[in-house]
């Protein structure tokens, strides 16, 4: 687990300057044409939390407590919220959006099986 974490990390955060760089255009974009949509906006929201779980993942990546998968869990879930009901033209944020929900709940489930795996192993012993 610790290596996943680590690589997911570095991921978040190389993925979080992209997701920066294509909702500053996006929002550019928007702003030059005036349609009114926040996709750059709600880029760069995702963006930042891409790059807080990322470090978040790698600080705690040899952590056996649950703590820092709930929250980022969390911060996860409210990156899909904001991508997914900002997308409007950039269709790309919903991307992003369902990625960071696939990543928060996914590393949540398998942090559970993992303990649960360890728990039941040391119970064996």
């Amino acid at each position: 687990m610790k290596t996943t974490k680590l690589v997911a990390g570095i991921l978040m955060i190389v993925l979080s300057v992209f997701i920066l760089f294509q909702s500053t255009v996006a929002g550019l974009g928007n702003a030059l044409s005036g349609n009114g949509e926040t996709g750059g906006s709600g880029g760069m929201i995702t963006a930042i939390i891409y790059l807080t779980t990322g470090i978040v993942y790698i600080a705690t990546k040899s952590n056996k407590k649950m703590t820092a998968d709930i929250i980022n869990m969390i911060l996860l879930l409210i990156a899909w919220l904001s991508a997914i009901s900002n997308a409007g033209s950039y269709s790309d944020l919903t991307v992003w959006g369902w990625l960071a929900f696939i990543i928060g709940i996914g590393f949540f489930v398998w942090h559970i099986f993992a303990n649960r795996k360890t728990k039941s192993t040391q119970e064996l012993q």
